[in-house]
């Protein structure tokens, strides 16, 4: 049988991403994401519904995230569901949680951590590296802020819309 499991979300964080460790070293970050609805009613009344969405990040994904993202940043996830399961100390039911699994996020707006990527799936990348790969992790088309090419948000090619052309200093036009 075949099965495909992938997940897009794009939305607003809900509070301000923690990194913490594993008992072997790995590091890890759990995140919820704020999808809005909106729609127009039948009585022409617009209705705005929220989701929340309990993203986990692993690895450098962590990393990127708790050291670019606040709480109200947008961000980009792509990943897949895992179900958690577990018996609950209290009332000895058992319960589970339907949850994302961050393959990818994507920095997204114009704030502090605009265009940075963190790819890959537990530290490893999936992702090719981005062409010419020396410029890969280094602002392009900003000054540096502050001293160093380490100080800004990652970038590289992957974050830009390849069907249009940059836009000024080499922003994406959007």
């Amino acid at each position: 049988m075949s099965s495909f499991n992938k997940v897009i979300v794009m939305g607003n964080l809900t509070r301000t991403p923690e990194l913490r460790s594993t008992p072997g070293g790995t590091q890890v970050c759990d995140i919820t994401v704020a999808v809005n609805e909106n729609w127009t009613d039948q009585s022409g009344k617009q209705q705005e519904k929220a989701t929340f969405v309990d993203i986990t990040c692993w690895g450098k994904t962590a990393e990127l995230v708790c050291r670019w993202k606040k709480q109200g940043d947008a961000v980009l996830i792509e990943g897949r569901l895992q179900q958690d399961k577990w018996v609950d100390k209290e009332t000895g039911k058992n319960r589970t949680k339907l949850k994302v699994v961050a393959e990818a996020v994507k920095f997204i707006g114009r704030g502090t951590g605009a265009g940075g990527e963190g790819g890959g799936d537990r530290g490893g990348s999936n992702r090719q590296p981005a062409r010419g790969g020396s410029d890969r992790g280094k602002p392009q088309g900003r000054a540096p802020q502050g001293g160093g090419d380490d100080d800004g948000p990652p970038h590289s090619d992957e974050d830009y819309a390849t069907s249009m052309p940059p836009g000024p200093e080499g922003d994406p036009p959007f």
